[in-house]
């Protein structure tokens, strides 16, 4: 059997403090338990705002208000046709990049962000 200075110079991780991984500045400060439910929350609506309109694109225009859309003409196809076959497929795109953008903002402002802007960490 081994001692333990043995596997740690061998890399095996052990939770004796003796080769912890480094620390960044946002491990310093712990959120409190309101904070991470303010976060969550704020996850969660954003995820939910973002169904919605997904749904109301994929089903509402594409298949229920079909009908009614194909009245009105977008580059020279009938719009409930366009929404069925390109126009929701431009939307879901367009909701990830809203998703990454506003979940960027929300890790910022509950300092929960992978920015090392505080010059510690690695």
């Amino acid at each position: 059997m081994t001692s333990d200075k043995q596997d740690n110079n061998q890399g095996i991780y052990r939770h004796d403090g003796e080769n912890l991984p480094e620390h960044s500045g946002h491990d310093s400060s712990v959120i409190a338990e309101q904070q991470v439910r303010l976060y969550w929350r704020a996850n969660i609506m954003l995820l939910l705002k973002l169904l919605t309109v997904w749904f109301v694109v994929s089903f509402g225009f594409a298949i229920l208000l079909r009908e009614w859309l194909n009245e009105f003409q977008f580059f020279g196809f009938k719009l409930g046709f366009w929404f069925g076959q390109q126009g929701a497929i431009y939307v879901f795109v367009i909701l990830i990049f809203v998703y990454a953008w506003r979940m960027k903002q929300i890790d910022r402002e509950f300092g929960v962000d992978d920015d090392n802007n505080d010059g510690g960490g690695q």
